[in-house]
């Protein structure tokens, strides 16, 4: 198994991973599509085994206005047939250290209970236009203290 940058010429085995993960839903690989036709800044990583796609993981743009203000984690995906085995921690651990990602601000809506064993935190500020009331609105390096919604790439 390793992990390793997507690119450019893979975009259709990472597509084809998010269908899989997500067998209910089209939105995530509608985002993705949407950000890569877009040419939105996305830092995201692969892991693969034997050839196969079977994790993948996400960054874009955080906004406080029109300023950059860190980043959102969206989507971590593991092929269902892989799920459980400790992939997407491993992969999340691998992302987090990242140089694109290591010194910004993370912000994550997703289980807390999943994202708290990494050091994500819940947060009352900013306020996630997502999730009323900021239930599984988590966030790395936070300052709690700066009031605002943040904000998203338009794909969102």
């Amino acid at each position: 198994m390793k992990i390793q940058r997507l690119t450019d010429d893979n975009h259709n085995k990472a597509a084809a991973l998010l269908r899989q993960a997500f067998p209910n839903s089209r939105y995530e690989e509608r985002l993705f599509n949407n950000l890569h036709k877009k040419g939105r800044t996305v830092y995201e990583w692969v892991c693969i085994h034997t050839n196969r796609y079977i994790a993948y993981i996400a960054f874009t743009k955080a906004y406080r206005g029109n300023d950059v203000c860190g980043l959102h984690l969206a989507p971590l995906a593991v092929n269902p047939e892989f799920q459980h085995q400790g992939i997407g921690s491993e992969l999340l651990r691998f992302a987090l250290r990242q140089k694109e990602v290591k010194d910004t601000t993370i912000y994550v809506l997703g289980a807390p209970k999943f994202y708290e064993r990494f050091g994500f935190v819940r947060c009352d500020q900013p306020k996630c236009p997502f999730d009323p009331g900021n239930k599984h609105f988590l966030a790395l390096r936070n300052d709690p203290h700066q009031h605002f919604t943040v904000g998203y790439e338009p794909e969102f």
